[in-house]
């Protein structure tokens, strides 16, 4: 397949320097605004979100096939897996977040905060604990684009953590313009959040009772009309890869450097790891899926420590 650009790695740094694919693979175009992509290991399935058009999407790696996961799907934004590999989802249309049951049914696990509704959950990760962590900004309050016209309940645009054992939903920061991709550390001590407003990547430090520091700038986005930043992952290295619409996919060194960019054809809204290796890059664009392998590994999706369920040698 042709390059789609001349320059797919724009190299500003060494620690940048690395292997990988020459040009980007389009695994399906068609969507109105896809997000929220996640890999399925057991199933060596891709899922994810096209949230105009009210529907969630199935890319089969062995077939390469596309076909529909599910309609009128609550105007689906992030997803992820829990530690049982079951799916867990963002709903910004219905304003909660669930979780789907290996026999396909759909349980609520989070749909207000102190009997208010939520605004928009929008991404979700999970920590090993099994509590799981979303953004809610207003997103899909705002229009009846991506979702349906309201007026905030709450007030303003948090980050939330779902206790495992109890499902009580606690507020655990709430100094955002709009919080939109988090993650944890591989050790899980710190908490990374996107805020796509601010322009910047903020980072918490994680207490051993599930609260949080007062967090800190870990990066700034130079030209905030491109960079805006939305979701976020980590690379087995440290380094952070951040999904920067209209400026492509950054990489991040540890120490806060950006050191690389991945320039994409159109708005880049989301990106996550994948493949038998886990060193699948998929980005979810505007109107397309694309992927390309790359000579570093992804983390796992639910923090440290090995799963069977999620490696790829176990089917």
């Amino acid at each position: 397949m042709p390059s789609l650009r001349p320059a797919l790695y724009e190299m500003l740094d060494d620690r940048f320097r690395m292997s990988g694919d020459d040009d980007l693979e389009v695994l399906y175009t068609g969507c109105r605004w896809a997000e929220g992509p996640i890999y399925l290991p057991a199933w060596r399935q891709l899922i994810w979100s096209d949230i105009p058009n009210d529907r969630m999407l199935r890319w089969d790696e062995e077939t390469g096939a596309v076909s529909v996961f599910r309609r009128s799907a609550g105007h689906t934004n992030g997803n992820t897996l829990d530690r049982q590999g079951r799916l867990i989802t963002c709903e910004q249309g219905n304003r909660r977040v669930t979780r789907t049951e290996h026999d396909g049914t759909v349980t609520v696990l989070a749909d207000r905060w102190q009997g208010k509704r939520l605004n928009s959950p929008n991404d979700a990760t999970v920590k090993s604990d099994g509590s799981i962590w979303f953004s809610d900004p207003d997103f899909g309050i705002r229009s009846d684009y991506e979702g349906y016209r309201a007026q905030s309940e709450i007030g303003s645009n948090n980050v939330y953590r779902i206790d495992p054992a109890t499902g009580e939903v606690r507020l655990v920061a709430d100094c955002f313009g709009a919080p939109n991709g988090l993650v944890f550390s591989p050790d899980e001590r710190r908490l990374f959040v996107s805020d796509t407003r601010a322009g910047f990547i903020r980072v918490f430090d994680v207490r051993d009772d599930g609260t949080l520091s007062d967090g800190e700038i870990f990066a700034e986005a130079a030209d905030r009309t491109s960079a805006r930043f939305d979701n976020i992952r980590f690379d087995d290295a440290g380094r952070l890869w951040v999904a920067a619409m209209d400026d492509g996919v950054h990489c991040y060194d540890p120490d806060g450097t950006l050191i690389g960019r991945l320039v994409i054809p159109e708005t880049v809204a989301n990106i996550t790891w994948g493949g038998a290796k886990r060193n699948r890059l998929f980005i979810a664009a505007q109107t397309s899926l694309y992927s390309m392998v790359l000579g570093v590994t992804g983390t796992h999706p639910t923090g440290p420590g090995r799963r069977p369920w999620l490696d790829s040698e176990s089917r």
